[in-house]
């Protein structure tokens, strides 16, 4: 066709990435099903050797993003009748079941017309499919997503009608409406944050202008336009302003003033064509019907002239500023200026940060010369959106925090933690305030988070002597836990293997699932010695049970045993190692015993 084309490829690091190859597939499919000015055109989609690829209609010129970087605004006419054919492109899409949802200054291209064209439909998916917006994903720009597409909710054509908020918002004040450190919290902003007034960065903002972005960008989207068609008359409204020039008459209008030749014989046909004869009306009731038609044209005249003349004589005033005071406050001041009290109306809606009562915003604008019979509309604070706290008790924490997230309330950080024997460690146990609490949006919850139950103190055991394994037995039974990193040393006075050492030491009160560290003898451990062991068995001419019990660093052991008879006298040697305690036993009752150092 010889013609200039543009053709779009899908970069190399996509073509194995079938998420990526849909989106682009979907791209060609969105456009080539639409058909419309505002809107960049496409001629053919294909893929040859991995390379997939769109042809696209060649603009000339430059991205909307671009200008506003180089001009910092955009006139308001100029930035209205861009967003007002943005609107129609939108419209139609909408009307083919297409939401673009990635609505921004850089889809938008300005043709050296000045023609506004929509592109990049990649995310683009037809509004009957089941799955516009996947869950617990936020598809878009981060700076110009909707607040449900923030939450991860469905997006819809609303949703496009909020991001073109935001980029009429960003060409007539040159700012974003929400920055932030991260996407998150960008993301967060869209949900909770009223944007800053667009007349407060750009002073030529009319009201009624800002009205129009306030209502695109509406946190609800039941409260924004529902067709994009009807932001494009609004916008168009603001283009062309209601008192306008008085349209030229028809010159062929019947009804139209005009000047008729006069009538004379010369002018009269030769030949007359026969006529009916005209009804004859009574000459003087008709000069009648003109006398009352006169006299009630005068009347009117003369009541126009006395309504022109007392609204000329009206007094005049400069609106003052009222913003930020209370009610009563502003229409004292209105008052006191002229302004009757019938004709302040109050209008009130909640706001995040102006305190209940205050006057939020006024129409007409301080500084406005007005007459004192105008109808002013103050809009005053009802403090900030209530919200019901969620019931989040018995949730994981990061579960906890989302669904607080989406009544639009915080999280205050840090989380505290308390013992719970209802709910495990990591479970929120408890919150305040209480669940269907009412709290102004943005507000902070507090979280108190299981630590599981509550832990007994209990004494540590002597080990020392222990194995590793006898110690880790003494341990579980107090509910205890061995450190396996134990150390180990040189031991005279320990065999090897044994527990030297122990921290916390034994009889110290610790909480139950406490670890106790030790130190393991490596050797040599003690030499033995040999200790005589003498005593006399009782004279009462009865046999008796005689047991001898060594306690050494081996353990308790039985190194003798033997029936005695009355009143004989035994000698036992007998080996122990290290510090020892040495007992006797007659008829199993202790007689004696003797500790060896």
């Amino acid at each position: 066709l010889n013609r200039l084309v543009s053709i779009k490829v899908l970069r190399p690091e996509f073509t194995c990435d079938e998420d990526f190859i849909q989106r682009f597939r979907r791209e060609a499919q969105a456009i080539a099903s639409l058909s419309h000015p505002n809107i960049v055109s496409i001629y053919d989609v294909g893929w040859e050797d991995n390379v997939h690829y769109l042809v696209i209609e060649y603009i000339e010129g430059d991205n909307l993003k671009n200008f506003i970087r180089a001009q910092g605004t955009i006139p308001t006419e100029r930035a209205v009748e861009i967003a007002r054919q943005i609107s129609d492109a939108l419209q139609h899409a909408h009307e083919n079941n297409i939401v673009h949802r990635d609505i921004k200054p850089q889809n938008i291209l300005i043709t050296r017309e000045g023609r506004a064209k929509l592109t990049d439909f990649g995310i683009a998916k037809e509004a009957t499919t089941a799955t516009l917006t996947q869950t617990d994903t936020i598809v878009g720009s981060v700076h110009y997503i909707s607040p449900e597409q923030a939450r991860g909710e469905t997006a819809g054509p609303r949703s496009d009608i909020y991001s073109l908020g935001i980029v009429l918002y960003e060409m007539v004040t040159g700012a974003l409406p929400f920055q932030g450190e991260t996407p998150i919290g960008v993301a967060l902003k869209h949900i909770r944050e009223a944007p800053p007034r667009p007349s407060s960065l750009n002073p030529a903002v009319s009201p009624t202008l800002e009205h129009i972005i306030a209502r695109a960008m509406a946190k609800n989207a039941v409260e924004r336009y529902e067709t994009a068609r009807q932001l494009s008359l609004d916008l168009d409204k603001v283009a062309k302003p209601v008192f306008q020039k008085a349209v030229k008459a028809d010159t062929d209008d019947e009804f139209a003033t005009r000047v008729l030749p006069t009538v004379t014989r010369g002018n009269l046909p030769s030949q007359p064509a026969a006529v009916p004869a005209p009804v004859q009306n009574n000459p003087g009731r008709r000069r009648t019907a003109w006398l009352w038609a006169a006299l009630v044209a005068l009347g009117l005249l003369a009541a126009g002239v006395a309504a022109f003349q007392f609204y000329i004589n009206v007094p005049e005033i400069q609106m003052p500023a009222v913003e930020g005071k209370t009610q009563e406050e502003a229409k004292s001041e209105l008052v006191a200026k002229g302004i009757k009290e019938k004709n302040i109306q109050i209008t009130l809606r909640a706001h995040p940060t102006v305190q209940t009562d205050r006057v939020i915003s006024q129409d007409p604008p301080a500084q406005t010369s007005i007459k004192v019979t105008r109808t002013v509309t103050l809009t005053v604070s009802q403090g900030p959106e209530q919200r019901d706290v969620p019931d989040v008790v018995g949730y994981s924490l990061s579960d906890a925090r989302i669904k607080i997230s989406q009544s639009e309330l915080n999280v205050v950080e840090p989380q505290q933690e308390i013992y719970s024997d209802e709910y495990p460690q990591g479970v929120v146990a408890d919150q305040d305030p209480e669940p269907n609490t009412k709290l102004s949006r943005g507000s902070g919850v507090t979280l108190y988070v299981s630590k599981g139950p509550q832990p007994v103190d209990v004494q540590v055991p002597d080990l020392a002597g222990k194995t590793v394994e006898q110690a880790r037995s003494e341990l579980d039974k107090v509910k205890l836990k061995l450190d396996d990193n134990f150390t180990k040393a040189s031991s005279a006075a320990y065999l090897e293997g044994q527990i030297i050492s122990q921290s916390p030491d034994k009889g110290t009160a610790v909480v139950e699932g406490s670890t106790v560290k030790v130190t393991v003898s490596n050797g040599p451990g003690p030499s033995p010695r040999t200790y005589r062991v003498e005593f006399r068995v009782k004279d009462d001419d009865k046999t008796h049970e005689v047991k001898i019990v060594v306690n050494d660093v081996r353990g308790s052991n039985t190194v003798y045993v033997n029936t005695e008879q009355p009143g004989k006298k035994v000698t036992k040697d007998i080996q122990c190692y290290g510090k020892a305690e040495v007992q006797v036993y007659i008829d199993n009752e202790l007689f004696s015993k003797k500790t060896i150092e």
